[in-house]
């Protein structure tokens, strides 16, 4: 499965086109710019064999649905988009991987703003998730937005936008899967709960968090202890830390040094 889509803006184009593998089809650039960014980025493309059309604003608009384009934008070809069949495929890939870390997905129920869907894309990738999961329809999907907030990680990254939650998390149960769901109720707290073998972590959306037509497929519910006043954490604040923990709990090595933050 396949997705042609677009990514817009200097920072999230340069770094698209400095990841490998990412499959870039077409550039579509601002003529008669004097912003050297727009330049290099023209001329790193041309390196690469990438088709370059010149586009005026109000094209690069048209085309990408984007207003703040920066005068850049960069269609390409999703690879790493999957359905159901795909995600069950790189599931048992990774469950018969004697070599590599357990399984680690990421399911996002019903997560709608996109910057928040970027932004856990980006920590996803991070911490070494093996795909992020989330519904098909009723939540926010790939775009420019997601582009540019996950910062390479939209490219990379194995994406599953699939029609029932419920039904992925049942035959992931029947793979050996543990499915952590976080919950404002629950009496477990997530650094007290094994994320060390295969698992599945379920976060919800931004109003409603984890739904209970979800919620009742899962094997454990956990909380954030909250010691503060406020009562919750952004969505993308709160995975990380669950990602993170997960990452921790695993022993896994420290990894390159990060680059500096967008």
């Amino acid at each position: 499965m396949s997705k042609s889509s677009y990514v817009t803006g200097l920072r999230a184009v340069e770094q698209l086109l400095a990841t490998p593998g990412a499959e870039v089809s077409r550039l579509y650039a601002e003529y008669q710019t004097a912003n050297p960014r727009v330049e290099a980025i023209i001329k790193s493309a041309q390196a690469k064999g990438i088709e370059i059309q010149a586009a005026n604003r109000a094209r690069l608009k048209q085309i990408s649905g984007e207003t703040r384009h920066q005068g850049v934008v960069a269609q390409i070809h999703r690879s790493t988009v999957l359905d159901e069949a795909g995600l069950r495929t790189l599931v048992e890939q990774r469950l018969t991987d004697e070599e590599g870390a357990p399984l680690l997905l990421l399911v996002l129920d019903g997560v709608q703003d996109p910057h928040n869907l970027g932004a856990c894309m980006r920590t996803a990738d991070a911490a070494g998730a093996d795909a992020l999961v989330v519904p098909k329809h009723g939540a926010a999907g790939l775009g420019p937005t997601v582009s540019k907030v996950a910062a390479g990680a939209a490219e990379t990254l194995p994406f599953a936008p699939l029609a029932n939650l419920g039904r992925t998390l049942r035959w992931l149960a029947e793979y050996g899967v543990q499915r952590v769901a976080t919950s404002d109720g629950a009496a477990d707290c997530l650094f007290e709960t094994d994320l060390t073998r295969p698992v599945a972590l379920v976060m919800g959306g931004e109003h409603g968090g984890v739904s209970e037509r979800v919620a009742r497929h899962c094997d454990v519910l956990v909380r954030l202890p909250m010691e503060g006043s406020v009562e919750s954490l952004n969505v993308s604040v709160a995975t990380g830390i669950c990602l993170y923990e997960a990452l921790r709990q695993r022993g896994r090595p420290s990894g390159r040094a990060p680059t500096e933050a967008a």
